[in-house]
């Protein structure tokens, strides 16, 4: 197992005023599972191919351990790479692909024919070394793909957008396969991607980057629970956000006082509750406001409720059933619980 130092790392192309990565540094623990998450052309996968070798950083350093790997050939580094696109060799069959790695390292064919077969199997699909990759479905070939990639036993498993190319129900099959197997061979990995709910459900921390500088790097818990910043909540799906000034664990705001010990501790904030964590209250009390149905959405599994309180229009989200009893129009009222609400610093608006 590796650990992973990114010390500093900064990437400028010819031509552009801004840095594709700038000054990111990271420690990624052995064994662990790091998401690299942001939007198209924030810096991750530039990222990735400076830690894999195929692109030469401007400044700063990579090390393994205590070792920069800078200096080092990318095939000498031990670090893999599996493209979103797969990358597998039509004209091979898929023993073929899976065992390329063993066969360029010179292993003898008994060797790489027993690996094959284990790799197979951890990827959960036995008995199909004999296909070509054009007979394979999407999902399998992504399989394929990582089989060969860990087949030859890498210090580091590095992942591009790997279920990009996947539709839903493979996504999260893909999903689960990825993070059993990565706790199975505790392998420490870093991987792309642009979906929030990816990167929650697969990593042990999450780096965001956003506009090529790293913006919090954190458990998942804490982006939804703790950002630090209005952009970081906004990117993680937070779109309620009140202004105030919060003294002794109350937030005095346009709508009230809230009970809201989170967050700064005094001065002008922001205060912030995810839609999924206000619920409907049978009365008025501490943290209750009362407001009208603007709009709603039945999702099957919940309900999306707007609700405008005052000059506010508040987003919840809700059991399936309320919009029988809440429909537009209809009254509501609406509890922000203290332990769920966060109160961000003004300087992040």
């Amino acid at each position: 197992m590796t650990h992973l130092s990114i010390r500093g790392l900064t990437k400028r192309y010819a031509g552009q005023e801004s840095a594709a990565i700038d000054g990111l540094s990271l420690e990624i623990e052995s064994g662990s599972l790091v998401a690299l998450l942001g939007p198209s052309g924030c810096g991750k996968t530039t990222t990735m191919k400076m830690i894999a070798g195929l692109l030469e950083p401007t400044s700063g350093d990579i090390l393994f351990g205590d070792k920069s790997i800078l200096d080092i050939a990318p095939e000498r580094r031990g670090a893999v790479m599996v493209f979103q696109n797969y990358l597998l060799f039509p004209y091979m069959s898929i023993a073929q692909n899976v065992g390329y790695g063993l066969k360029m390292r010179k292993i003898d064919q008994a060797t790489i024919d027993r690996r094959v077969g284990e790799m197979l199997e951890l990827v959960k699909l036995p008995g199909l070394g004999e296909r070509r990759p054009k007979e394979l479905s999407g999902g399998q070939q992504q399989r394929i793909a990582l089989a060969r990639a860990l087949i030859v036993k890498p210090n580091l498993l590095l992942l591009d957008e790997p279920l990009s190319n996947l539709d839903a129900h493979l996504r999260f099959e893909m999903r689960d396969l990825i993070r059993e197997i990565q706790q199975e061979m505790g392998i420490t990995t870093l991987f792309v991607t642009h979906d929030q709910e990816e990167a929650a459900v697969l990593s042990d921390k999450i780096a965001l980057i956003l506009h090529g500088k790293l913006q919090q790097y954190d458990t998942p818990m804490s982006f939804y629970d703790a950002p630090i910043s209005r952009e970081i909540a906004d990117f993680f799906g937070g779109v309620n956000f009140l202004p105030g000034a919060q003294a002794g664990g109350q937030f005095t705001s346009d709508l009230g006082t809230f009970n809201a010990p989170r967050g700064i501790t005094s001065g002008n904030g922001i205060m912030t509750i995810r839609p999924e964590d206000i619920r409907i209250a049978e009365g008025d009390g501490e943290n209750v406001v009362t407001g009208t149905v603007a709009s709603h959405v039945y999702v099957g599994t919940h309900s999306r409720l707007k609700v405008q309180v005052d000059n506010y229009l508040i987003h919840v989200i809700t059991d399936a059933d309320v919009i029988k009893t809440y429909g537009d129009g209809a009254q509501i009222k609406l509890l922000f619980p203290s332990h769920k609400i966060w109160v961000l610093p003004p300087e992040a608006a």
